[in-house]
């Protein structure tokens, strides 16, 4: 019997630009599943941060990955990330864990093993994915593809205004904000294994000026062309 074709929809772009948030409402609007990529990388920082290693120290990360466990499941229509067993999914929700996702997604083995883990999910389900990877590394057969970004200062701007609401990162100014997105930026597009690119199939959705809704609407126009 002839698999199903799964409708794979992959959103890529910088750090801050909204890309989680847009796929959260396209997935309800399409009654399909969404898989958050960077909280499986954010779950990989933490328990390297957990083993006392700095996420970007590959000769000590590496033997972890073997006994390391990351599954994600949808609850109710929520993403819950595991890490070994444990649901993790409100403590990778911190400045240490995103800058930790970033650092250890430099390590090509960390990629391959979390991207080995997505493309399965993908097979199974139909599903949007949002992360730095997915059209040019993760899923480059997919259908729909698009490079969601924002200008540094808007990114920081909410990044700062989603950690206030949370509670945390208290002591963090906008310009102190716009230098780590940046930072992060720069780590993640120039990283030697599957940096962040737009590949060349990818429609650009700039949602500097854009409201949830319309970024929305944006990309729906496209899919349903």
């Amino acid at each position: 019997m002839e698999q199903k074709q799964r409708i794979n929809i992959a959103i890529d772009g910088p750090a801050g630009a909204g890309k989680s948030t847009l796929a959260k409402l396209i997935a309800e609007r399409l009654n399909i599943l969404h898989l958050d990529t960077g909280a499986m990388y954010r779950a990989m920082a933490l328990k390297a941060l957990r083993s006392g290693i700095e996420p970007g120290d590959a000769s000590r990360v590496l033997p972890l990955l073997p006994k390391t466990e990351i599954t994600v499941k949808n609850i109710g229509g929520i993403q819950h990330t595991y890490l070994d067993g444990e649901d993790v999914s409100n403590l990778i929700r911190t400045p240490e864990a995103s800058k930790g996702a970033s650092d250890i997604g430099v390590i090509p083995e960390v990629r391959m093993k979390l991207a080995e883990s997505q493309r399965k999910f993908a097979e199974e389900y139909d599903v949007i994915m949002d992360g730095r990877e997915i059209g040019s590394f993760v899923l480059p057969d997919a259908p729909y593809k698009f490079y969601v970004t924002a200008s540094a200062d808007e990114r920081a701007r909410r990044r700062l205004l989603e950690l206030q609401q949370k509670g945390i990162g208290l002591d963090k100014t906008l310009e102190s904000m716009r230098e780590e997105i940046l930072a992060r930026d720069h780590t993640d597009s120039t990283r030697a294994f599957a940096p962040l690119v737009q590949v060349q199939d990818a429609i650009l959705i700039d949602t500097t000026e854009l409201s949830v809704e319309e970024a929305v609407e944006a990309v729906l126009r496209h899919i349903k062309r």
